[in-house]
């Protein structure tokens, strides 16, 4: 049976699950859920996954939710080796902390921004979200001080979950990462080294960057 994915392109934790599973080389069949259409809310989606959320991946009857969890089972499952999520405890751990800081500070701070703006007609910028924003921004630049990838010097799932995250923000604000030359370094390193990244993650990340830079335009 085929590896299904349901997802929406212009998520950024979706199309960290199209990365991972392009590095692994595993082939999905994906579907499209319009979030913006209330296809999440689809009684046939709801029995597959009741917290309605994309991304889901379905293999074989197997589901998994949640992006990085996702990533990791691609990883674990499909993967010829283990430099993408590596299997030595302290290497994973430092992997696992670079997940978790982007689903709960890198990412989340910028979904604390964008969201009210995009989505719930907020006419200004709240200080505060923002200054949130930049701490994680500033974070992250000082994790790459001394190393090339988000948890050392190859490659891995946290570097596919991060660059969704971080081409989102940049689509939505090109200029988001000017005072952070070490996060611009590591973003054209990873464009280089992941397969497809332009189709599979760049394409999705601008369509959002679109839709934000026009609420972004309405702002006072």
């Amino acid at each position: 049976m085929p590896i299904d994915l349901y997802y929406m392109s212009m998520s950024a934790p979706c199309r960290a699950v199209l990365l991972t599973a392009k590095m692994v080389g595993v082939e999905i069949n994906l579907k499209t859920i319009n979030l913006m259409q209330g296809e999440h809310m689809q009684p046939e989606f709801l029995k597959i996954n009741p917290q309605h959320t994309v991304p889901c991946l379905d293999d074989s009857g197997f589901v998994v939710t949640e992006s990085r969890a996702i990533c990791a089972y691609l990883a674990n499952k499909y993967g010829k080796n283990d430099k993408l999520y590596p299997k030595d405890p302290k290497d994973r751990a430092l992997v696992d902390q670079r997940l978790y800081f982007d689903l709960g500070v890198f990412y989340a701070s910028f979904a604390d921004f964008y969201v009210p703006i995009m989505f719930r007609g907020q006419t200004s910028i709240d200080a505060s979200k923002r200054k949130k924003w930049d701490e994680a921004m500033n974070y992250f630049n000082t994790f790459l001080a001394d190393q090339e990838y988000a948890a050392g010097n190859h490659l891995t799932i946290a570097d596919l979950s991060l660059i969704a995250s971080a081409s989102t923000m940049e689509a939505f604000i090109p200029t988001i990462f000017n005072d952070y030359p070490k996060i611009k370094e590591w973003i054209e390193r990873c464009k280089s080294q992941i397969a497809d990244y332009h189709d599979l993650n760049q394409v999705g990340a601008n369509i959002f960057g679109q839709m934000g830079q026009s609420a972004l335009a309405k702002i006072q």
